[in-house]
């Protein structure tokens, strides 16, 4: 049975062997629970279970594809028919899982912002093996001081450890993307910044690097009344841009907001 991919639902399919067996061998997934983000063909579900997982959930919006996975793997998978940014993870499995994605690129952002923003002291999953746009993905592993750093590197370092696994060209899929891609490993840190909301960071972010050419006075000011006390106390040079900033920095700053709010 063949179903054409949707542009709609940015559907790549992947289609080689070689990065397929590279994804499912990132992790020791035998015996434990593992979550897949839109399995669409069933490709990387094939690959899943010859590695002998304990359990597998997938999820996939495309109720054809839901379809056809049901034939094609019978009761050896649970499918959620759902669109993934409506799915509660956390209330899956009480066990911690394991998560593949090869994540739509029209909203990879938005899925690991929110996954970001949700997270609690308690994590839902032990690793995250994602496939993102490379364009995206080479801001999520940026550093400060370089043109790609920016609000999504210090949103997805802040809880999180990030390992580049693999770059896989437009010939791994069907059809072709006109983009590379990259398959990145994230893992929670065992220590993180305590902050009360990750909203706040979030907002902190997103008011800095709306002018990123702009000196740190701007957004300082808009931030904070008392901003010179705060740049002082955090020893930070107001004539910087947000680029200059680690995200540890941008930490200090939400938490410092955090109090001044009560």
């Amino acid at each position: 049975m063949y179903i054409k991919p949707k542009k709609s639902l940015g559907q790549n399919f992947l289609i080689d062997q070689n990065i397929l067996d590279i994804i499912v061998n990132t992790v020791d997934i035998k015996q434990r629970e593992v979550l897949e983000i839109g399995p669409g063909s069933g490709n990387l579900t094939t690959h899943i279970l010859k590695n002998e997982p304990k359990k597998v959930y997938v999820v996939e919006k495309d109720t054809n594809l839901s379809s056809l996975l049901e034939n094609k793997f019978n009761n050896k998978i649970t499918i959620i028919n759902n669109d993934i940014l409506k799915v509660s993870e956390d209330k899956i499995s009480k066990k911690k899982l394991i998560v593949f994605g090869n994540l739509p690129y029209n909203i990879s952002t938005e899925i690991l912002s929110k996954w970001i923003i949700n997270l609690n002291k308690d994590f839902w999953f032990d690793n995250l093996v994602l496939m993102f746009q490379k364009e995206v993905a080479d801001r999520i592993i940026a550093k400060s001081n370089t043109s790609k750093y920016g609000r999504l590197s210090i949103l997805s370092n802040w809880k999180l450890e990030i390992k580049k696994i693999i770059d896989i060209k437009p010939n791994s899929f069907s059809p072709r993307p006109k983009i590379d891609s990259s398959l990145l490993l994230f893992s929670p840190k065992k220590e993180f910044f305590c902050l009360r909301n990750a909203k706040n960071l979030e907002m902190i972010t997103r008011v800095f690097f709306s002018q990123r050419r702009k000196m740190l006075k701007r957004p300082f000011n808009k931030i904070f009344k008392n901003s010179n006390e705060i740049s002082k106390k955090l020893n930070i040079n107001l004539n910087l841009r947000p680029q200059n900033l680690e995200p540890e920095t941008y930490f200090k700053l939400t938490r410092e907001y955090e109090h001044l709010r009560g």
